[in-house]
């Protein structure tokens, strides 16, 4: 899952990021590249992401997003 979503996030952004990298903090994401990737994440893994949840507590780091998917799951 790691791998996924640093491969997601790295083709979305043109940027290498580590799964404890801010994402947002640092913009490394914006509001479109954001929206992207829980594109990405809903059809890979199969969950809905509502535009809600999408919040820097739920994606500032790799390890927050894995954290939400399972938590979806």
């Amino acid at each position: 899952m790691e791998d996924f979503l640093i491969s997601k996030i790295e083709e979305i952004a043109f940027a290498k990021v580590g799964k404890t990298d801010s994402l947002w903090k640092a913009k490394v994401l914006d509001s479109i590249t954001i929206v992207e990737l829980a594109v990405e994440i809903e059809g890979e893994f199969g969950i809905k992401i509502p535009f809600n949840e999408i919040v820097e507590e739920n994606f500032e780091t790799v390890e927050n997003i894995v954290r939400y998917i399972a938590s979806k799951k």
